[in-house]
């Protein structure tokens, strides 16, 4: 039997392309990297021109931040490591450069596929193109590539939210991957946003739809041909500890209701007080990542190494907090550590009443909103 290598020894040497880079889980993935695995060769980030910034503007915008202050005291030299590559998951072929495309089919050995829209709203169109589409672009690049030794798609525990039990496993596909990118880039957007409702049943949104359809394209182009994994985070929060607790940068999910609680912005939330958080940690989430790559390219039978891997990102059975009890916890802390800008006290609740609820929104948030408005209007400003 070969003697298996550590995580860091697997990594020597190694050239990582990452899609996703610049999203919350390939900021922590890109800092755990460079600080746990010192010796590995090089990044590749794939990177899109966005609000007036070029890719490396970009890139040195993600590196500044204080998440990796630890990487900047440890080994400086470390961002060197970093290289760009612009383009863009929504774009046939990446939007990459003839030149570009080269380089990493001789150069990468591992891929992470991280980026996607997390958007719950998005026109199908765009969902597809990003979710699904991006997934096959950045499949057949790997397909190509001369010295991969595994592919880790990111995906999510909710893309098979009609069980009521998700295993690790692949379940049958809620339409045709293949077909779906065809109906998305030939039929006219007003057509499909109409039709998208019934398109998706019994998926609640584009998201988790096409999320779904893309584990079926890594699992149609990559089986016995390239060692891949599918790993599936649950609900991604902030750092518990590396590179130091508390590190986010987005409002996503339990944030946002905790901040918008604290600021007195809402009032009142419509769903299951009663319901348990499946909350996971971004920094344990980036290590299971890093230690699902290293697991499959390290199996010894060549079969199994070929096989597609699931692993459920989850605290399923560990976490029984509730959101009703997770917003009484930001509550308090917000009485203790009050936020910046607060409009009103830190209240608010949540009923599983749409009766109750409607009272609320009405005469809690819409009816000072409106008075606020007009006072603001009243004092020669622009109201909010």
């Amino acid at each position: 039997m070969d003697i298996i290598p550590s995580i860091p020894e697997f990594f020597r040497n190694k050239n990582i392309f990452i899609t996703g880079g610049s999203g919350f889980i390939g900021k922590v993935l890109v800092e755990k990297l460079l600080r746990s695995c010192p010796d590995l060769k090089s990044i590749y980030l794939l990177t899109r021109n966005k609000k007036r910034k070029t890719v490396e503007e970009r890139v040195k915008a993600i590196t500044d931040l204080p998440l990796f202050d630890l990487v900047k005291a440890q080994n400086c030299d470390a961002f060197q490591k970093i290289k760009v590559v612009k383009g863009d998951v929504a774009e046939l072929n990446l939007g990459l450069s003839a030149e570009d495309r080269r380089l990493l089919i001789e150069e990468i050995n591992i891929v992470i596929h991280s980026a996607a829209s997390i958007r719950f709203d998005d026109p199908l169109p765009k969902a597809v193109f990003i979710n699904t589409r991006g997934t096959r672009e950045v499949a057949r690049l790997a397909l190509d590539m001369k010295n991969v030794e595994v592919f880790l798609h990111i995906s999510t525990t909710y893309c098979n939210t009609d069980r009521e039990v998700i295993k690790e496993q692949l379940y049958p596909a809620h339409a045709d991957w293949e077909k779906t990118i065809e109906i998305a880039e030939n039929v006219d957007d007003h057509i499909l946003n109409v039709l998208t409702s019934k398109y998706i049943h019994p998926l609640p949104n584009t998201y988790t739809f096409t999320k779904s359809l893309a584990e079926h394209v890594v699992h149609d182009l990559l089986a016995g041909k390239v060692p891949a994994v599918i790993f599936r985070p649950s609900i991604v929060g902030c750092t518990l500890a590396e590179p130091f607790p508390g590190w986010i940068d987005n409002f996503n999910g339990p944030v946002g209701l905790s901040v918008a609680s604290g600021k007195g912005l809402i009032r009142t939330y419509h769903c299951d007080p009663n319901m348990i958080l499946d909350h996971v940690p971004v920094d344990i989430i980036t290590k299971a990542i890093i230690t699902s790559a290293w697991k499959q390219a390290t199996l010894n039978n060549p079969k199994e190494r070929l096989e597609v891997t699931f692993y459920n990102g989850s605290d399923n059975r560990n976490s029984n907090i509730t959101l009703g009890e997770t917003l009484k916890l930001a509550k308090r802390i917000c009485w203790e550590v009050p936020l910046n800008h607060v409009l009103w006290l830190p209240e608010g609740g949540i009923t599983k009443c749409i009766y109750y609820h409607w009272f609320r929104l009405i005469f809690y948030q819409l009816l000072p909103a409106l008075l606020l408005d007009g006072l603001i209007k009243l004092a020669g400003r622009k109201p909010m």
